[in-house]
């Protein structure tokens, strides 16, 4: 039986089943991964900073997932500093660029530089070289520099922003850099609950709102200009906006239900789809324009229906949650027409998150309510039940959002015993715990 329309905007699933060649291709990625070696940068003046700058940038490196990070335990005892270091040859001392190509390191991109304090700043220059040129000359990729403030914030930031280009470099899509999580917490199971933000590395973590009630369901526009979000701060679920910049209210008409929620975004900002009970008591799928005027309804069936997900590279597609029966995940376009079960009718499943290709989807899944862990999955869209289980016997995971990036996921899981936010990278690894205070769930990762 389809849950209640609050159980069903909270409710997630799990199945756990063989996967397919196609999708692990093309979650692990097909064909050989630069090999990059990343020496440890040394720094004048600001040395106290390098082991918090070398863990950021070798971290910010190997979780891009698109480098085969070479162990810096086969490294030689020679690294060099900047350009003027490098030799056409000396003997496998660590100078050469046929040192780090040839074995143990078998490396085909190295990178390397220095930090130093100047007129009270920290500078960071580094390069990313080709080691398989025999040029040293013209083996040069990369050459920056750049300034942070002289501690430990600085060596971050600057660390960040130079993996951050060398990630574009090697054509790894969009960057995490700048973007932001928004995600619903309280400080206890059954407390009110708001909105919270913060940095795509859990650091910066601010809260949004404060309405003292129940908030749920973050929505951040595309364009990082407004947020939506579920809330009962006026007795019944409405949506309500505000400025991620101001946390001011930013106005949006309600129309007359008792139940307006879930609302999620077209890719242009411009309109909004959500679930409300307006038509005849039982949830179904609107959209408005981001004021909330000029409101339709969309789907026009016998179900409870929620959780609206416009496709990123088609807004006329559109993912969301039904039933009848136990809560599937359905697809129609945007005028409610050619409707069709996505998922296979098994357990129930929630949370369609689409990819930024627009071809792929994240989702949660259950053999049943209430009835053994929660997991998430990924999916091609032309053949659903193509698709890789990422997470396995850790509690309840839920509420996948894909980053902008494309490699990585956010999430909520309990498996330290409450609901806190993890990512991930989209293969299921790399699992890192971003918040670890109150009880936090429904993320949702913008572009900023």
């Amino acid at each position: 039986m389809l849950l209640t329309p609050l159980a069903a905007m909270l409710a997630l699933g799990l199945l756990g089943v063989a996967q397919s060649p196609t999708i692990t291709t093309w979650i692990t990625g097909a064909g050989a991964k630069p090999a990059l070696a990343v020496i440890d940068f040394r720094g004048a003046g600001s040395q106290p900073y390098m082991n918090t700058f070398n863990a950021t940038l070798f971290g910010d490196l190997n979780g891009s997932n698109i480098f085969d990070m070479r162990p810096k335990g086969m490294y030689p005892l020679g690294n060099p500093q900047r350009p003027e270091d490098l030799r056409p040859s000396d003997n496998n001392q660590g100078f050469a660029l046929a040192d780090w190509a040839g074995a143990p390191v078998s490396a085909s991109h190295l990178v390397f530089g220095y930090t130093a304090a100047q007129n009270g700043v920290l500078v960071l220059s580094g390069w990313v070289y080709d080691t398989r040129q025999e040029n040293v000359q013209s083996a040069q990729l990369m050459a920056q520099r750049y300034v942070g403030s002289l501690d430990e914030a600085g060596a971050i930031k600057v660390a960040h922003e130079f993996a951050n280009d060398i990630i574009t470099k090697f054509g790894g899509g969009g960057s995490l850099l700048g973007s932001r999580i928004y995600y619903v917490s309280g400080a206890r199971v059954g407390d009110n609950t708001e909105i919270w933000s913060m940095s795509w590395d859990g650091t910066d973590q601010k809260q949004m709102t404060r309405l003292r009630s129940l908030t749920l369901q973050p929505a951040i526009s595309p364009d990082g200009e407004r947020l939506a979000f579920t809330t009962y701060a006026q007795g019944r679920p409405r949506i309500m906006m505000i400025s991620p910049e101001t946390g001011r209210n930013v106005p949006f008409l309600n129309q007359d239900a008792s139940m307006n929620a879930t609302p999620s975004w077209t890719p242009d900002s411009s309109r909004i789809f959500y679930s409300s009970t307006a038509a005849n008591g039982l949830s179904q799928i609107y959209s408005a324009g981001k004021d909330g005027r000029g409101f339709t309804r969309v789907s026009h069936r016998e179900a409870i229906e929620v959780e609206p997900k416009a496709n990123p590279k088609n807004p006329d597609v559109l993912l969301f949650v039904a039933g009848p029966g136990g809560q599937q995940i359905y697809q129609m376009n945007a005028q409610g027409a050619n409707v069709q079960r996505v998922t296979n009718g098994e357990g129930e499943a929630s949370n369609p998150a689409w990819h930024p290709d627009g071809q792929h989807f994240a989702f949660s899944w259950t053999r049943g309510y209430a009835k053994g862990d929660f997991n998430i999955f990924v999916a091609d869209i032309s053949n659903p039940m193509d698709f890789v289980q990422l997470t396995h016997s850790e509690g309840r995971n839920e509420n996948p959002s894909w980053a902008p990036d494309g490699r990585h996921l956010v999430f909520a899981s309990n498996r330290s015993g409450r609901s806190q936010i993890y990512t991930m990278l989209a293969d299921g690894s790399q699992v890192k715990q971003l918040t670890t205070q109150g009880v936090n769930r429904s993320p949702i990762w913008g572009t900023k």
